[in-house]
C-alpha cells in the first residue's frame, strides 16, 4: 500500500511540476492549431479564412475581375443589347435581328441564365452545365462577350474591384489594366519591321508624351469617380476606401507584333512617369498561334524596354500552358526566357515549370533571384485543368522560390482570394504558418516603392530602422511605402490571432 501511495505521489508531484512548465499557446501558435483543427472541413475553412488578412493581390485583371450579373446590370443601365446568336453585350439599336434590350433581361430567366454562362465559367468545375467549350477557350471569350458594357464603367470596374479585396481582407492590389490611348500608336507602326527596335521606338517616341498625358488624366478620373462610389470623401467611407490599388500595364501578346511593341513601349512610358503604374506586363492567351510565334520575340521588345527604362518593373505571363495544349516543345522555354531574356521579377502562373529544359536549374536560379510566382489556383483548375498534386505549387515551394496567391480574373472564374485561400489549405496541403508567409510575400514581392521592413526574408529580422519601434522606424516607415504596408498587415495579422479562440 505504501508503494502505492508513493507512486501516486509521485505522479501527482510530477503533473503538477508539468503543469508549472506548461505555457500558454502564442496567438500564432493558437491560431496555427485552431487551421489545423478545421483543415479538413472547407465551409469551417471559409469562416476561418474569411476574416484573415490576405495582404495583396498581385495577379487581378481590369474586367476580368468583375461578375456576370455587374456586366448585365450596368448593360441594362447604358441601354445596351444582347445579341443571343453570339451571348454576348453589344451596342443598340436592339430592334435588329438575334438583339433583345438588356433592360429587364432579368424577367427571361433562361436567357438571363446562358448570359451568366457567356460571361464567366459558371459550372466548369463543378460540370453542373455540362459546358461544351473548353475552359480556357470560354475564359478568353468572356472578355469580347462583355467587352462593349466596360466603355463608360471604368471608375465601376474599379469601385467593385476594391470593394471585393475589402470583403476579403486584402489591403492592396495591383490591377492589370490598359489604356486606349495605346490604338494610336498601333495604328502609327503597323508598317513598320517588328524586329527593328529602334525604328518602331524612333517613330513611336514623339507620340508616346501626349499618349501618356491622356491615360494619366483619365486615370485621374476613374479614380475621382470610384472614390465618389465608395464615398472615400465623406464621414462614412465603405471599407474600400482603405485598399490601395497599383497598376501594371498589360500589354496584349496577340496582335500583329508591331502593335504589341506599340503597346509595351506606352506601358514602359507610362510607368516610368506615373507612380500609380508600378510595372507592366503581357497577357492574353499564351497558347494562341500569334503568342507562340512571337513568343521570343515578345520577349526580346520587352528586354530591349528594360535597358531603355532600367527601374520599370516587370510582372509577365508565362508557363500558362499545359502538356496537350501546344506541343512539348513550346513548354520548354518561356519561363525561362521571360526570366533571363526579359528580366522579369515576376511571373504569372508558371504551370509548365516542369516541361522546362533543365527544369531543375531554373528553380535554383528563380530561388536565388527571389523571383516571385503567382498562383492562381482556381483559374488553373478552370482553365488548364491543372489542380491538387498536379498543380506545381509543392514543386515551387520545395525548391525555395517564392510564391503568392492571386485570383486572375475572380469576376470570370466566380471565384474570390478566400476563396485561393481555402484551395491552398483543402487541396495543397498548405497550413497557417505557410498562409501567414505567403500573405507577408505579397506586399515583400509587390512593386510598391521603397525599401523592405524586412531585412532578407519577410517575417524574418527587420530593417535595422525598425528593429526597435520610435522615430527612426516612423521616418524609415514615411519615406518607403512597402515598407508601411508592411508594417499594417503585421499589425492587422497579430489583431487576427489576437482574436482566435
Amino acid at each position: 500500500m505504501r508503494s502505492v501511495a508513493l507512486i501516486i505521489a509521485l505522479l501527482l508531484a510530477s503533473g503538477a511540476a508539468t503543469a508549472r512548465e506548461v505555457k500558454p499557446l502564442s496567438d500564432e501558435a493558437r491560431t496555427a492549431a485552431r487551421l489545423d483543427a478545421i483543415a479538413d472541413s472547407p465551409p469551417r475553412l471559409r469562416v476561418f479564412l474569411q476574416t484573415m488578412p490576405k495582404g495583396g493581390d498581385l495577379h487581378n485583371h481590369g474586367g476580368g475581375s468583375i461578375y456576370a450579373e455587374d456586366w448585365l446590370r450596368w448593360a441594362a443601365t447604358g441601354g445596351l443589347c444582347i445579341a443571343t446568336d453570339t451571348a454576348s453585350i453589344v451596342p443598340p439599336p436592339c430592334d435588329k435581328p438575334n438583339r433583345v434590350p438588356a433592360a429587364g433581361l432579368e424577367q427571361n430567366y433562361a436567357l438571363y441564365s446562358r448570359m451568366l454562362d457567356a460571361l464567366s465559367t459558371r459550372g466548369f468545375e463543378t460540370g453542373v452545365n455540362q459546358p461544351t467549350l473548353s475552359g480556357y477557350d470560354r475564359f478568353f471569350a468572356t472578355f469580347d462577350a462583355f467587352g462593349t458594357a466596360s466603355f463608360g464603367n471604368e471608375a465601376k470596374e474599379l469601385a467593385l474591384t476594391r470593394e471585393q479585396a475589402a470583403a476579403d481582407r486584402v489591403s492592396y492590389v495591383e490591377l492589370g489594366s490598359g489604356a486606349h490611348q495605346a490604338r494610336g500608336l498601333i495604328a502609327a507602326v503597323k508598317d513598320i519591321d517588328p524586329t527593328d527596335f529602334a525604328v518602331l521606338s524612333t517613330k513611336l517616341a514623339p507620340l508616346l508624351p501626349d499618349a501618356v498625358a491622356r491615360a494619366r488624366a483619365d486615370y485621374d478620373r476613374y479614380e475621382a469617380e470610384s472614390a465618389k462610389i465608395d464615398a472615400c470623401d465623406t464621414a462614412k467611407p465603405k471599407p474600400a476606401c482603405a485598399v490601395e490599388m497599383r497598376y501594371l500595364y498589360t500589354a496584349i501578346r496577340t496582335i500583329a507584333p508591331a502593335g504589341t511593341f506599340a503597346q509595351l513601349a506606352f506601358g514602359f512610358a507610362l510607368a516610368e512617369a506615373d507612380p500609380r503604374f508600378v510595372g507592366v506586363n503581357i497577357a492574353a492567351p499564351e497558347h494562341d498561334p500569334i503568342a507562340v510565334r512571337d513568343y521570343d520575340l515578345h520577349m526580346r521588345m520587352i528586354a530591349f524596354l528594360k535597358a531603355r527604362h532600367p527601374k520599370v518593373a516587370l510582372s509577365l505571363h508565362a508557363g500558362e500552358l499545359t502538356l496537350g495544349l501546344v506541343p512539348p516543345r513550346d513548354l520548354a522555354f518561356h519561363i525561362r526566357e521571360a526570366v533571363e531574356v526579359a528580366g522579369a521579377r515576376r511571373i504569372g502562373h508558371g504551370i509548365d515549370i516542369s516541361y522546362e529544359d533543365d527544369a531543375a536549374g531554373l528553380l535554383k536560379e528563380m530561388a536565388a533571384k527571389q523571383i516571385d510566382v503567382e498562383i492562381n489556383l482556381t483559374s488553373n483548375a478552370v482553365i488548364l485543368g491543372v489542380k491538387g498534386k498536379a498543380h506545381p505549387l509543392s514543386l515551387y515551394r520545395e525548391a525555395g522560390v517564392p510564391v503568392t496567391l492571386s485570383t486572375d480574373d475572380e469576376g470570370v472564374s466566380r471565384s474570390d482570394m478566400t476563396n485561393e485561400y481555402v484551395r491552398a489549405v483543402v487541396e495543397q496541403g498548405l497550413r497557417y504558418a505557410d498562409l501567414k508567409q505567403i500573405v507577408r510575400d505579397t506586399i515583400h514581392y509587390s512593386f510598391l516603392p521603397g525599401a523592405s521592413l524586412w531585412r532578407a526574408r519577410a517575417g524574418g529580422v527587420k530593417a535595422a530602422a525598425c528593429a526597435i519601434e520610435g522615430a527612426a522606424c516612423e521616418a524609415f516607415l514615411a519615406a518607403n511605402p512597402k515598407a508601411a504596408k508592411e508594417r499594417q498587415v503585421e499589425r492587422a495579422l497579430a489583431a487576427f490571432e489576437s482574436g482566435v479562440r
